[in-house]
């Protein structure tokens, strides 16, 4: 593999893992070239990567990826980048990754690192807004730029931003396509564009949050508040019935990158089937129960290749090479015509025998635990049971020793002991007599005094040493003998740590699809039919998560063909379920392209290519962008994004600026999508209260456009919602029914009731804070009557005073209500 190092000060390279460089780029541009940046951190990456052929930027929102990189490998497998720019300090697996890839003979890229400040997360921000955009207008502002940028490319994956200031920087230096060009001349990006892997389902952070995905809570104990949070109420926390972490861990990545692969699907929905049927019930228990026990395998092997093993460690890996062994026979009394039992069957080898069988003959676990260390059992090494057995005889043969030593010692002295310590050896115990005050008293003739410990002295004898000399330091001969045996059996195991992978894969996805078909048996979920038309039915779909929480749910089916009815217009009051049968049929659409059962009494979903949303708006402090910008750009995705084959799904766009400008956008934008060609008009739903994009016609007429609302009946003044779809447009959106059912005083309802009368009819709205016209005309006949009433030959008459008291105050309120 070809390897350089870029300093950003332009100086010598320094150290990298994949060879050293000096900053001497000077490459052969006359062929397109592909730049691709990336990074990864704890179980993510985030990339993008800079095509010459037509100076576009491609970028991958931060996505899970296992321990030894498969999406990456995928995605370099398909872009085949001439340039790989990543982080001089990055996890192992990545290192792991790349000097594979260099061990590929037919494909050698180029591997570029910059240290680490060079991805930093606002360095990335501001070369993005420092780039060269020639669509853009030179005297656009900062503050304008970002908005737009925020509409092109995802600030909310940090990963995939801090990849697109490395790619900026390795591109500005290398200055690719423009070598020759004054210096002044940047690199051109004249296109942004989002990129999925062929057959990954596109769908984008907000399109998780409002479908309601995955949902993370604060964890309710108050000693978990600060050390994560846990899953609420979405479709990952009542689909996820994984036995194991790591099959936990799969079942979000296979959330996190739904699949159009109908070879995939179909595997993943013949083993769900299998479970589902009653019949085959003990078998899922049992490989349910089994499963419990497999732990953490490439936690255990990375530990044991650092030599970092304790003794649960040993317990762990014992127990799930055992319970893998146990599901490998169960598996092979199922039928063999599903191709995963058939994998787990020949996947699982004779190493996993072997693997059990040599911890088993050589790991005490007994002692092991009971000393806190690593113990063999005995007739593994003779010479560790040689000195073991010397070990537990030692008690009786120091004390012949110790009478020996008595008999050479002072009369005075009434005892002795001969004791061995761990690390220093055979030493002569005496206890400490009245005599012996100070340190010159413990000095006895032949003996070398070594330490007082509890009104006991320690010497060393001739005999003790002759005893080091013969018998040596025996506990850490033991402990160096078994950690030496230790080491090898780990080497062993390690040499087969490809067995172990295979059952940490197996496993995950075994316990994934057991845990989606007890999902599936629990709320009656039916298997979907999948094929590669562009259809979508739905007969009676029901909101997975709704129907938990509501006694009663009402069904609702959808249909899409591939030339009639595929945008679709909802109208409805409020609460009256538009909202919900939006996510009904993004999340029945969902399920199926991960494979899993759809709650509906039947299913036929085609191939989806993207699920795009505009549903709930958020805000971004971060970008510093308005609630209704981020509507647009969401909007603006879609528009952009949007395939034939994708589904599109919009909840009240418009609302949030100017009435009119917002009818005029989403015409607009239903418009747009209606005169596409019937292979470019995706599966549009679209929920408005905006009847007067109907009642207007500002809509083309067209057989793709489908008309629906959802029932309701009107008791007195009752309104009562039906929730059953049907087709046709809502007259009224019911807006006071509501209000009073939301609980708002009768009076205003009254007045918003009068006021929209009024607007409707073109009327004249009156003030409810000003008098009428009746009660003007009273006053100024009261101010007539009195000014008629006045002596204006009365010499005490004050005219003046009548004018401010009586005519000037009646004609301020005259005026106010004018």
């Amino acid at each position: 593999m070809a390897a350089a190092l870029e300093n950003p000060r332009g100086g010598d390279g320094t150290f990298s893992p994949f060879g050293i460089n000096g900053d001497d780029e000077e490459e052969e541009e006359d062929s397109p070239a592909v730049l691709l940046s990336v990074l990864a951190q704890r179980g993510q990456v985030g990339l993008c990567f800079y095509d010459s052929a037509d100076s576009s930027l491609h970028y991958m929102a931060d996505t899970p990826d296992n321990h030894e990189l498969h999406l990456l490998a995928r995605v370099i497998q398909e872009v085949s980048p001439h340039v790989i720019i990543t982080s001089a300090k990055q996890e192992r697996c990545m290192t792991r990754y790349l000097q594979q890839l260099g061990l590929n003979p037919h494909y050698k890229p180029e591997v570029v690192t910059y240290p680490f400040v060079d991805f930093g997360l606002e360095v990335s921000k501001q070369r993005l807004l420092s780039a060269h955009l020639p669509f853009l207008p030179a005297c656009i502002s900062e503050r304008d730029k970002m908005s737009y940028l925020s509409s092109c490319i995802s600030f909310d994956s940090p990963l995939m931003m801090r990849a697109v200031g490395a790619l900026l920087k390795c591109l500005d230096r290398r200055r690719v396509g423009v070598e020759l060009e004054d210096s002044s001349v940047g690199v051109p990006i004249l296109q942004f564009h989002a990129y999925t892997l062929k057959s990954v389902v596109c769908i984008d952070r907000d399109t998780y949050s409002v479908l309601q995905i995955f949902k993370s809570e604060l964890h309710p104990s108050v000693y978990k508040l600060h050390s994560g949070e846990k899953e609420g109420l979405s479709l990952y926390g009542i689909l996820n019935r994984c036995r194991c972490k790591f099959g936990s861990k799969l079942l979000r990545q296979w959330f996190m990158r739904p699949t159009q692969d109908l070879e995939v699907l179909h595997r993943r929905q013949e083993v769900i089937r299998f479970f589902t049927s009653p019949r085959n019930s003990d078998a899922l228990s049992t490989l349910q129960s089994l499963l419990r026990n497999v732990r953490n395998i490439p936690t255990l092997l990375r530990r044991m290749s650092l030599s970092h093993t304790k003794v649960t460690d040993w317990q762990s890996l014992y127990k799930t090479v055992c319970s893998a062994v146990c599901i490998r026979d169960t598996v092979r009394h199922l039928p063999r015509s599903i191709q995963l039992f058939r994998d787990i069957s020949e996947g699982f080898s004779d190493d996993l025998h072997y693997i059990v069988s040599l911890i088993s003959q050589v790991v005490d676990f007994e002692t092991s635990l009971a000393e806190n260390r690593f113990t063999i059992k005995p007739n593994v090494d003779p010479a560790i049971d040689e000195k073991k057995r010397t070990m537990m005889g030692l008690s009786d043969f120091l004390t012949d020793v110790a009478r020996g030593e008595l008999e050479l010692l002072d009369t005075l002295i009434p005892s002795c002991c001969v004791i061995y310590i761990p690390l220093i050896g055979f030493l002569l115990s005496v206890p400490r007599l009245p005599s012996m005050v100070g340190k010159e008293d413990f000095e006895i003739e032949g003996l070398d005094f070594m330490f007082l410990s509890e009104d006991r002295l320690h010497y060393r004898s001739q005999r003790t040493r002759e005893l080091d000399d013969l018998l040596g330091d025996l506990h850490c001969d033991i402990r160096d003998m078994e950690t030496a045996v230790m080491t090898e059996l780990q080497n062993t195991i390690l040499e087969r740590s490809t067995s172990l992978y295979k059952v940490l894969d197996l496993t995950a996805e075994l316990d994934c699809l057991m845990a989606m078909s007890s999902a599936s048996q629990e709320y009656s979920y039916i298997s979907p039919k999948l094929a590669s038309h562009r259809k979508i039915t739905v007969t009676q779909g029901r909101h997975p998560l709704l129907e938990l929480c509501s006694p009663v749910f009402v069904a609702n089916s959808f249909q899409s063909s591939e030339s009639e009815g595929r945008v679709k217009i909802i109208t409805g009051p409020n609460s009256s379920g538009k909202s919900i049968y939006l996510k009904q049929v993004g999340l029945i659409v969902f399920m199926a392209l991960i494979g899993s059962d759809v709650p509906a009494k039947e299913a036929e979903i085609g191939l989806v290519d993207g699920i795009f949303t505009r549903m709930q708006s958020r805000e971004s402090v971060s970008v510093g962008l308005s609630t209704f910008i981020i509507d647009l750009n969401q909007m603006a995705q879609a528009l952009n994004s949007s395939s034939g084959n994708s589904l599109v799904l919009i909840d009240e766009f418009g609302k949030g600026t100017n009435t009119v400008d917002g009818l005029s956008l989403l015409a607009a934008s239903i418009s747009h999508w209606l005169r596409k060609g019937l292979v470019d008009v995706p599966h549009v739903l679209l929920a408005t209260n905006f009847h007067s994009v109907l009642q207007l016609g500002l809509l083309p007429s067209s057989g793709l456009l489908s008309l629906l609302t959802l029932e309701t009946a009107v008791d007195g003044d009752e309104l009562v919602f039906l929730y059953q779809l049907k087709e046709g447009i809502c007259q009224s959106s019911y807006a006071a029914n509501i209000a009073t059912l939301a609980g708002l005083p009768n009076c205003l309802v009254q007045r918003g009731v009068e006021v929209s009368e009024l607007y409707r009819t073109g009327r004249p709205i009156k003030r409810t804070d000003k008098a009428s016209s009746d009660e003007q005309a009273m006053r100024c006949r009261c101010v007539v009557e009195k000014f008629l009433s006045l002596d204006l030959e009365d010499k005490d008459l004050d005219l003046q005073s009548f004018m401010k008291d009586e005519v000037l105050p009646s004609a301020g309120e005259l005026l106010n209500c004018s």
